[in-house]
C-alpha cells in the first residue's frame, strides 16, 4: 500500500494502489468542473487578444512550414536525386532553407510573444487573488493554515504560469500539426495513412489509463505541497514556543512525515505520467517500422503509386503524426496539474467578501457613543452556544470602559464585534445613534485603533511601522506621536533612530519596546474608538508604568475599551463591566464594585495574594 501511517498532529492519508485500480472511487478528488477552470482562464488570457491573434497566425505558419519541409525533401528525392538531374536542385535547396528559417523565426517569436502574454496573465491573476484575500472576512482566515494559503498564491499560481508558458502553444500546435498531417497523408497514399493510424487507438487506451491516475496524483501532490508550506510557516513563526517546549523532535517527525506524503505522491504522479513518452516512443517507432516495411514493398511493385521520395515523406509524416499526439499526452498532465492549481485559486476567488456596501455614512465622523442592545455571538453556535450572551451597555462619547473576567469570558470578542471583525448573531451594535452595520467597515476602523497584547510589526523602518497608523503623516507628526508614546528615547539610541529596519515582527527590540511602537501608531492614526486588549499583561512593572503613561495620553478624549488581567489597570475607568461566561454580570466604577463585596471585589482580593 501507499499509504503512510497517519499519527497524532498527522494528515489525511495519501491515495492507495486500490484508488489507482480503480479512479472512481477518488472522483471527488479531481477538479470538480475543470471545464470551467479552463474557460476562467481562457477568459484571462483573451484580455490580450491582439497579440494573442498574433501568436496563434505565428502558429498556424509555423505548422505549415513543418508540413512543407518533408514535402520538399520528398520532391527533392524524386525529382532531382534518383534521377540525377541537378539542374534547379540548388533553388529548391535554397527553398528548403528559406522554410526551415521561418520555422525557426516564427518558433522564436510565437515563444517570446506568448511568455509575455502569460506574464502579464499570471500578473492579473496573481495581483486579483491577493485583492481578494484582502476583501475576505476575519472568519475565512479563521479556518485555514496561513501557509496553505502562501502556496496557492505561489506555487499554484506558478504551474499555470508554467503552463500557459509552454503549453498553450504546444497544444494549438500540435492540432494544426495533427490535422495538416494527416490530410496530406490522405492526399498521398490512403493505405499508409490506414496504417499509420492503426496506433491510434493504442496511443487513446494508453492515455485513457496513465491520465486517469496522474489527475489524482497531482491534485493529491498539489494538496501536500499546501499542507507542507503551512507546517513551515506555522513552525518558523512558533519557533520559540517550539523550543520552549522542547518540541523540535516532534516537529521534525512531523515535517519527516508530510515531507514523505508530497515525496510518495510525487514519486507516483511522475512515474505515472512518464509512461507516456516512453509508450508514444514504443507506438512511434512501431509505426515508422510498418510504414518503411510496406511502403517499400509497394516501391518495389513499380506501379508508380507509391515513390521512394513518397516513403520518406510517410517516414517523417509517421513520425510527425505521432509526435503531436506524443506532445498532447506530455502536455496533458502539464494540462491536469496547472487545472488542479487553478481550480485551488478560484476557489479562494469564489469565497464572498465581506459586504461594504453602505454608503449612506461614508463621510460620517464618528463622536465616539456606543451602545450594545441585547448582542449575542458565537463562533460556533451549534456546538459551543454563544462567546457574548445577551449583552448591553451604554459608553459615552470620551468615557474609557474596562471589561474584567476569566479567559473565554467573551471580553476579546466585544471589541471584535465592535470592530465588525465578525457580524452578532442577535441583538445590535449601536454607534452614535446609527446601527453599526449601516457604516462602511473601511469608515468605522479608519476611526479606530488597536493596541493589541502582542503588538505586530512590519519589515520595515521604525518610522514606516509607526506611520503605518496614518500613510500620510510627516515625520513631524511621527516623532510627536513617538514622544507621547514614551518611545523617542529609545528610539533615539537604536543605531539608526527612525531609519532603523526591524525585521519581521521586531525581534530586535523588546516586547515593551514593541507595545510603545504600537502606542505611537495608535496616536499617529488620532482615532476616535479606541480597543486596547491585554496591553500591559506580558510586561514588567517598570515598563508597565511606562506604557499606562502612554496609554493614559492615548486615551484622552477618546472613548477607549479597556481589557485587562491586571485589575489595577483599570482603576481610572469610568465603568468596569465583569463578565463571566459570555454575561456581563456586574458593572460600575471600580469602587462601587468594591463596596458592593461582588465578584470584581474577590477578583480584586485573589490578584492581591
Amino acid at each position: 500500500m501507499l499509504r503512510v501511517i497517519r499519527k497524532p498532529f498527522g494528515y489525511e492519508p495519501i491515495i492507495t494502489k486500490d484508488d489507482l485500480k480503480d479512479p472512481k472511487k477518488k472522483k471527488g478528488e479531481r477538479a470538480s468542473n475543470w471545464k470551467s477552470v479552463l474557460y476562467r482562464i481562457w477568459k484571462l488570457v483573451d484580455e490580450q487578444r491582439g497579440l494573442l491573434i498574433t501568436v496563434l497566425a505565428l502558429v498556424f505558419v509555423s505548422s505549415v512550414l513543418t508540413l512543407l519541409g518533408p514535402l520538399m525533401i520528398g520532391k527533392i528525392i524524386d525529382n532531382f536525386i534518383i534521377p540525377m538531374q541537378f539542374d534547379g536542385l540548388g533553388v529548391q535547396i535554397g527553398l528548403l532553407i528559406v522554410i526551415y528559417l521561418g520555422l525557426s523565426s516564427a518558433t522564436y517569436f510565437q515563444s517570446f510573444w506568448m511568455v509575455g502574454i502569460a506574464q502579464q496573465t499570471i500578473f492579473r491573476l496573481r495581483t486579483s487573488l491577493f485583492a481578494h484575500l484582502q476583501k475576505l472576512p476575519v472568519t475565512f482566515f479563521d479556518k485555514r493554515q496561513h501557509g496553505e494559503l502562501m502556496s496557492r498564491v505561489t506555487n499554484d499560481i506558478e504551474n499555470v504560469s508554467q503552463t500557459l508558458n509552454s503549453s498553450f502553444i504546444q497544444v494549438f500546435s500540435s492540432i494544426l500539426t495533427l490535422t495538416g498531417t494527416l490530410a496530406v497523408m490522405l492526399y498521398l497514399s490512403p493505405l499508409l495513412t490506414l496504417l499509420t493510424m492503426i496506433i491510434v487507438p493504442l496511443m487513446f487506451v494508453a492515455m485513457r489509463w496513465i491520465t486517469r491516475r496522474t489527475g489524482l496524483l497531482f491534485k493529491e501532490q498539489q494538496q501536500a505541497v499546501g499542507e507542507l508550506n503551512g507546517m513551515i510557516e506555522e513552525t518558523i513563526s512558533g519557533q520559540r514556543i517550539v523550543k520552549a517546549f522542547s518540541q523540535e523532535q516532534r516537529v521534525m517527525e512531523e515535517f519527516a512525515e508530510k515531507s514523505d506524503r508530497l515525496r510518495r505522491t510525487g514519486f507516483w504522479a511522475l512515474t505515472y505520467s512518464g509512461f507516456i513518452p516512453k509508450v508514444m516512443n514504443m507506438l512511434n517507432n512501431a509505426a515508422f517500422a510498418v510504414v518503411a516495411g510496406v511502403g517499400g514493398l509497394l516501391a518495389l511493385k513499380g506501379d508508380g503509386a507509391v515513390t521512394i521520395g513518397t516513403i520518406v515523406i510517410f517516414s517523417e509524416f509517421a513520425r510527425q503524426f505521432t509526435r503531436p499526439l506524443n506532445d498532447l499526452a506530455n502536455q496533458f498532465n502539464t494540462v491536469l496539474s496547472a487545472i488542479a492549481g487553478a481550480e485551488r485559486v478560484f476557489k479562494i476567488m469564489d469565497e464572498p467578501v465581506e459586504d461594504d456596501e453602505a454608503i449612506e455614512h461614508a463621510d460620517t465622523i464618528l463622536q465616539g457613543d456606543v451602545e450594545f442592545r441585547d448582542v449575542s455571538f458565537g463562533y460556533a453556535v451549534e456546538t459551543d452556544g454563544y462567546t457574548v450572551d445577551g449583552v448591553s451597555f451604554d459608553v459615552k462619547a470620551g468615557e474609557t470602559v474596562a471589561f474584567v473576567g476569566a479567559t473565554g469570558a467573551g471580553k476579546t470578542t466585544i471589541m471584535q464585534l465592535l470592530a465588525r471583525f465578525y457580524e452578532v448573531d442577535q441583538g445590535e451594535i449601536y454607534i452614535d445613534g446609527i446601527p453599526i452595520s449601516e457604516f462602511p467597515r473601511k469608515t468605522l476602523r479608519s476611526q479606530t485603533a488597536f493596541v493589541l497584547q502582542d503588538p505586530f510589526l512590519f519589515e520595515a523602518t521604525v518610522l514606516e511601522n509607526i506611520r503605518y497608523g496614518k500613510l500620510d503623516a510627516t515625520v513631524e507628526e511621527v516623532i510627536a506621536a513617538a514622544k507621547k508614546a514614551n518611545a523617542h528615547s529609545f528610539i533615539s539610541r537604536l543605531e539608526d533612530g527612525y531609519d532603523t529596519l526591524l525585521t519581521a515582527d521586531g525581534g530586535e527590540i523588546s516586547q515593551g519596546q514593541k507595545q510603545l511602537l504600537s502606542i505611537a501608531r495608535a496616536l499617529v492614526a488620532d482615532p476616535v474608538l479606541l480597543l486596547l486588549d491585554e496591553a500591559t499583561s506580558s510586561i514588567d512593572t517598570v515598563t508597565e508604568l511606562q506604557i499606562q503613561e502612554a496609554l493614559e495620553r492615548l486615551m484622552a478624549g477618546r472613548t477607549s475599551f479597556v481589557i485587562a488581567h491586571r485589575l489595577n489597570t483599570v482603576r481610572k475607568a469610568d465603568t468596569v463591566y465583569v463578565m463571566e461566561r459570555g454575561k456581563l454580570i456586574e458593572s460600575g466604577s471600580q469602587q462601587q464594585l468594591i463596596e458592593r463585596q461582588g465578584v470584581y471585589f474577590n477578583m480584586l482580593a485573589e490578584s492581591k495574594v
